[in-house]
C-alpha cells in the first residue's frame, strides 16, 4: 500500500492519493511491512515517531516524492524579534511550545565532554547557519569572534538565553541583519525521524531533508540520539538524504537508553566512564546485542554537515554495517563543544563495519573507530583538511585531529586504497592494524601511547572486549600492548615540516604527536622472527620466564612501502624506495565539485613495484585472533585500487593501479 503526505494538502486527510496526511507522522502510526509512505515537497516541522517495523523481505518505505524536497525540521521559524540594544534582538517564547523537552533548559553534557563551557541543546539559525550561545548577555552585545572557531569571521554572530516566568528569552546578536526581514529559526524538537523504542527495524529512509535538532550529547554508555535514527533496530537503509545543523550528532546508529548505566559518571562519580563502557558491552548483550537483532543497516549517499559532534554516531548498534558513498564536512568547525565524542563518523564497536568512498573533510576528525574496531574495514575513502586551519587556537576541551582514529581496540582493523591529505594520517592508539595501498601525506601519532591513564603514580592500563569472529558475544579483555600492525604498499610523502613538538597532555599522561610521516615510529618493535624467537617454542613452556613477553608490544609488518620529502622508513623494512633527493608534491583540485590530484610522485617511482597483497599474507590480528578477512570469512586480495581499477601480477604503492589511473576524477 502507498500512504500519500502532503504539507499543501488543504486539511488533513486518510493518506489516500486523493485525502493525503498533511504530517509525515500521522503515516509513521499506520505504516507497516511492504508499505511504501510517499511525502510530497514541502516543510514538516514534526517529529516523526515511526511505530511499526518492515521484515527483511518486505521493508517500509518512507521516500520523498521528489529528492530533498520534503524537508523535515526539528526548528521553527520566529518572526516577533524586537530590538534591544545596539545589534541584539530579543523573542519571548511560550514555553508550552517545549512540551516536555526545553532545549533552552537542557544542557549539552555528560559522560567524556570535556568543554569547560557548558551549551543549551537548543540554537538559533539565521539563514540556515547556527549562531554561536554567548555565556552571558554582555558577550551577546559585544559579538566578538570566537577565537578557537573554525570560521571566525562568522563568530561574531551570537545567542544568549534566559527563563522568565513561563517563558524562554532568547537574545541575538544578528550584526546588521534584520531578523524578522531574514530567515531565523530556532531549536524546538530533539529529533525528526527516529523511534522512541527500540526494535523498529527494516525502515527505508530514502531523498528527504532533515536539518536543525536539538540534539543532546552522544557518548558510549549513554542514550546516543540523532536527528535521524533506527534506535537499536536492525536492517535500516538511510539513503540520498541531506542531513544538516544538528546541535550534536547528525545520524545515530548508536545505543538504547539504560537507565541503570546512562552517563553512570556524570551523575554517579564513583566508577570511571572507562568501566562503565565496559558494563555496557556486556549489559548489551542482555539487551539483545546480537546479529540476529541488531545492526546491518546501511548509510549512503548522504550529505551530512554542520553538525557539532558528529556526522554519524554509534555504539554497539552500528555493528555489521556499511557505510559508503557520503560526503561528511564541517564537523565541529564552531568549536563550542569538546570531549572524546567528536567526528565525521564516530562508532565505538565496529565490528565488521565497512566504511567506503566516503567524501571526509573540513572535521575535527575524519573516521574515529573507537573500542572493539574489529573487522572494521576503511576503504578507498578521501580525507583531507581535517584540521585547524592555520594559528587557530584550540579550544578548552576540543581534541586533537587526524584523518583516521584507531582507538583500544584489537583488530583486525583494515586501512587500505585511502587518500589521506591531511596533518595527521592514523592515530594508532590501538592495536591489529593494517595499512596497505594508501597514500599519506599525514603522520602516525600515538603509537605506543594514547591507551593507559597514570593515576597517583600508578599506570591504570585499559582493558577492552574482543569478540567472536564476525560475532557480538565478547570473547575476552584486554590491555593494549602495541603492535600486531602490517604497513604494507604505501606512499609516505612528508607534506608538512616538522615543527617543535607541542606537548599536551593524552589520557592523563603528557604525550608529544609525532609529526614524521612514514613508518620510522615502530623501529623499535619487533620483527614477527624476534617476537615468536621469545617464547622457545622448541622447548616446555616456562610461565614464569614467558610472562615478561606476555605482555610486551606485539610485532610488526613493513614492506614495499615508498617515501618522499623527508618521510622516514622503519629501520627493519627491507623491500622499500626511499627518495632523498627529489621534491614531491601532492595538490588536491576541486572544480565543479568534482575532485582530483594535482602530483609529481608517479614520476619518482621509477621501476620500484611491490608484491599483491591478500588475506593469508596479512595474517590473524594477534588477540582476537581473526584473519584480516570480509565480513562473510572470505579472502580479500587487494587487486583493486581507489578506483576500483586492477592490479595485475605486481603492482606499485599508493592507492592507484597506475598513473593513468592516478589522474582521474576521484570522485
Amino acid at each position: 500500500m502507498v500512504i500519500y503526505v502532503n504539507a499543501a494538502a488543504q486539511r488533513d486527510g486518510n493518506g489516500s492519493k486523493e485525502m493525503p496526511f498533511k504530517h509525515i507522522n500521522a503515516a509513521a502510526q499506520i505504516a507497516k511491512a511492504g508499505d511504501e509512505v510517499l511525502v510530497a515537497p514541502g516543510i514538516y516541522r514534526e517529529y516523526v515517531d515511526p511505530k511499526y517495523g518492515g521484515q527483511e523481505d518486505a521493508r517500509i518505505v518512507y521516500r520523498s516524492e521528489k529528492p530533498l524536497e520534503a524537508v523535515i525540521t526539528g526548528a521553527e521559524e520566529v518572526k516577533s524579534w524586537e530590538k534591544y540594544q545596539d545589534n541584539v534582538w530579543v523573542c519571548r517564547i511560550k514555553n508550552g511550545v517545549f512540551g516536555n523537552y526545553n532545549p533552552y533548559t537542557t544542557f549539552v553534557g555528560g559522560d567524556w565532554y570535556f568543554a569547560p563551557v557548558i551549551r543549551h541543546t537548543g540554537a538559533v539559525y539565521l539563514n540556515d547557519r547556527q549562531l554561536y550561545e554567548a555565556e552571558t548577555l554582555e558577550e551577546c552585545i559585544k559579538g566578538e569572534v570566537y577565537a578557537p572557531s573554525w570560521e571566525p569571521e562568522y563568530s561574531v554572530y551570537k545567542w544568549y538565553t534566559c527563563q522568565d516566568g513561563d517563558e524562554t528569552v532568547i537574545y541575538a546578536n544578528f550584526q546588521e541583519k534584520n531578523p524578522n526581514e531574514e530567515k531565523v529559526e530556532i531549536n524546538v524538537r530533539r529529533n525528526c525521524f527516529m523511534p522512541s523504542k527500540t526494535g523498529v527495524g527494516y525502515l527505508t529512509f530514502s531523498g528527504f531533508y532533515v536539518s536543525k535538532a536539538a540534539t543532546t550529547w552522544a557518548p558510549p554508555a549513554a542514550y546516543q540520539d540523532g536527528m535521524v535514527g533506527p534506535h537499536w533496530s536492525k536492517g535500516w537503509i538511510i539513503e540520498d538524504c541531506e542531513i544538516s545543523n544538528s546541535k550534536c550528532c547528525g545520524i545515530s546508529l548508536g545505543k538504547y537508553y539504560d537507565p541503570d548505566n546512562d552517563h553512570y559518571f556524570t551523575n554517579k562519580h564513583v566508577k570511571s566512564p572507562t568501566q562503565m563502557e565496559r558494563d555496557a558491552v556486556c549489559r548489551g548483550q542482555y539487551h539483545g546485542w546480537l546479529k540476529e537483532k541488531v545492526g546491518s543497516h546501511i548509510v549512503r549517499r548522504c550529505h551530512i554537515h554542520h553538525c557539532e559532534q558528529a556526522g554519524i554516531v554509534g555504539r554497539m548498534g552500528c555493528v555489521f554495517s556499511i557505510i559508503e558513498d557520503n560526503h561528511i564536512h564541517n564537523i565541529n568547525n564552531m568549536q563550542q563543544l569538546g570531549g572524546a565524542e567528536i567526528a565525521g563518523i564516530k562508532f565505538h564497536a565496529a565490528i565488521d563495519v565497512i566504511f567506503r568512498r566516503n567524501h571526509i573533510h573540513h572535521s575535527t576528525m575524519g573516521i574515529w573507530c573507537d573500542w572493539q574496531a574489529q573487522g572494521t574495514r576503511i576503504t578507498q575513502n578521501l580525507l583531507h583538511d581535517n584540521y585547524a586551519p592555520d594559528g587557530t587556537p584550540m579550544a578548552a576541551g576540543c581534541m586533537m585531529s587526524q584523518d583516521v582514529f584507531i582507538e583500544v581496540g584489537h583488530g583486525p582493523t583494515l586501512i587500505d586504497n585511502n587518500v589521506m591529505l591531511s596533518k595527521a594520517a592514523v592515530r594508532i592508539a590501538t592495536q591489529g592494524v593494517a595499512c596497505v595501498h594508501n597514500l599519506i601525506l599525514g603522520s602516525f601519532t600515538a603509537v605506543g601511547g594514547g591507551t593507559d591513564m597514570v593515576v597517583k603514580g600508578i599506570n591504570q592500563p585499559r582493558y577492552t572486549p574482543y569478540h567472536i569472529p564476525h560475532r557480538t558475544e565478547v570473547a575476552g579483555f584486554m590491555t593494549i600492548l602495541h603492535g600486531d600492525n602490517r604497513i604494507y604498499n604505501n606512499i609516505f610523502i612528508q607534506n608538512w615540516p616538522v615543527k617543535e613538538v607541542e606537548v599536551k597532555e593524552d589520557m592523563g599522561f603528557q604525550m608529544a604527536d609525532n609529526q614524521v610521516v612514514g613508518t620510522a615510529v615502530f623501529d623499535e618493535y619487533p620483527t614477527y622472527e624476534e617476537w615468536i624467537g621469545w617464547f622457545e617454542m622448541d622447548k616446555p613452556a616456562d610461565m614464569m620466564k614467558l610472562q615478561d613477553y606476555h605482555f610486551s608490544h606485539l610485532p610488526v609488518w613493513v614492506e614495499g612501502n615508498a617515501y618522499f620529502n623527508g618521510a622516514r622508513a622503519c629501520k627493519k623494512e627491507d623491500a622499500k624506495l626511499v627518495d632523498e633527493k627529489n621534491k614531491v608534491f601532492v595538490e588536491l583540485v576541486e572544480e565543479d565539485g568534482k575532485y582530483s590530484l594535482k602530483t609529481n610522485v608517479y614520476e619518482f617511482l621509477g621501476g620500484f613495484s611491490c608484491e599483491i597483497i591478500n588475506s593469508d599474507i596479512l595474517g590473524y590480528a594477534f588477540e582476537p585472533e581473526e584473519r584480516f578477512e570480509n565480513p562473510d570469512g572470505s579472502a580479500i586480495t587487494f587487486d583493486q585500487d581507489y578506483l576500483g581499477e586492477h592490479r595485475g601480477v605486481s603492482c606499485i604503492p599508493g592507492p592507484f593501479a597506475s598513473v593513468e589511473a592516478s589522474k582521474k576524477k576521484l570522485l
